[in-house]
């Protein structure tokens, strides 16, 4: 019999004692290493946070310096205009104000990170939250909390962000932080509801299986089959969800600067935040007479964050999906 097993164990030569069944969330990492464009937008994220983090030491001028005589200058490579000649100290040229543009694009790479993750932590608590208590509960608290949600969701997203914004900005609340605090708000007082509705339909069919019904029968407190056996098994359709949302909340903040209701600029030269990727493209687009680099430089970093993010999130739907583990 021992030399039996023994056979069968090296049969083919692969010996079955050695071998481990992966887990399901490295057998999704694994799915999610095979997509290549999920690779590359997470190595661009990657790169974008070292940026965010490291800019004074990458910036070759202070954002927030102005240069006498030194306004408007193209990049370097651009050299068919007699009027307005490259300075070589200016890489990427300087803007209306004679301020270095790479510069300013580092520091600037700071906001968009922020804005998108802060609100998520808010939009997080307070849609898994609800979702977690209305699908869980069920009755009258369960349609309570959804016709809430389908309130709040009922208005449009960026008209509704724009009257907060326009409303508080002028406020003591309003101008902390530059106004990123009220930006923080806004975007996360309309942005939890897709979650709790997603999180609401999870826990619907995660809350009739045996394990759930196990864990009653057993005298369970319902926070401890919450937080125990219904949200890890929420967590990938969360980690998707939130993967999406990023994109999206870096977008509004540019919309909302662009349009004059976002972040204030900053002329304080020990600032970690002087500018936004919104507020250089509203000096580019007015100033787009001058030249196009002002504004297809942010425009160009701002895009490529968002579909970094967009290819990261589908490469995460594909890998976290159960229907797809068979691949």
């Amino acid at each position: 019999m021992a030399t039996t097993a023994t056979t069968l164990k090296k049969a083919d030569g692969f010996d079955l004692s050695a071998a481990k069944p992966r887990s399901l969330w490295g057998d999704a990492l694994r799915r999610l290493l095979r997509n290549r464009a999920s690779v590359a937008g997470a190595t661009v994220i990657f790169i974008y946070i070292l940026i965010a983090i490291f800019a004074p030491v990458l910036a070759p001028k202070n954002p927030v310096e102005q240069t006498a005589r030194n306004s408007l200058r193209p990049p370097i490579w651009v050299t068919d205009n007699p009027q307005r000649q490259p300075n070589p100290e200016n890489i990427l040229g300087t803007d209306t104000n004679g301020r270095d543009i790479l510069s300013r694009l580092l520091y600037a790479t700071r906001v968009s990170l922020i804005v998108g993750v802060v609100p998520q932590f808010v939009i997080l608590a307070i849609g898994v939250s609800i979702g977690l208590i209305s699908g869980f509960a069920g009755g009258w608290l369960d349609n309570l909390l959804m016709r809430l949600t389908e309130i709040v969701a009922s208005f449009p997203d960026l008209l509704f962000i724009i009257t907060l914004t326009v409303a508080f900005r002028e406020t003591l609340f309003g101008r902390a932080f530059q106004g990123l605090l009220l930006i923080f708000t806004a975007l996360a007082v309309v942005g939890w509801t897709g979650l709790a509705r997603l999180v609401r339909g999870q826990v619907l069919s995660l809350k009739e299986k045996e394990f759930i019904e196990a864990a009653r029968a057993l005298g369970i407190p319902t926070w401890k089959i919450l937080a125990r056996h219904i949200l890890p098994n929420t967590l990938a359709p969360i980690i998707v969800a939130v993967s999406f949302s990023i994109p999206s909340l870096i977008l509004s903040e540019a919309i909302l600067t662009f349009l004059g209701v976002g972040m204030r600029p900053s002329l304080d030269a020990n600032n970690p935040f002087p500018t936004s990727l919104g507020q250089m493209m509203t000096d580019g687009f007015n100033n787009l007479s001058s030249g196009p680099w002002m504004l297809l430089f942010p425009v160009m970093m701002i895009s490529l964050l968002v579909l970094s993010f967009t290819f990261l999130g589908d490469g995460l739907r594909d890998a976290l999906d159960p229907r797809d583990s068979g691949r």
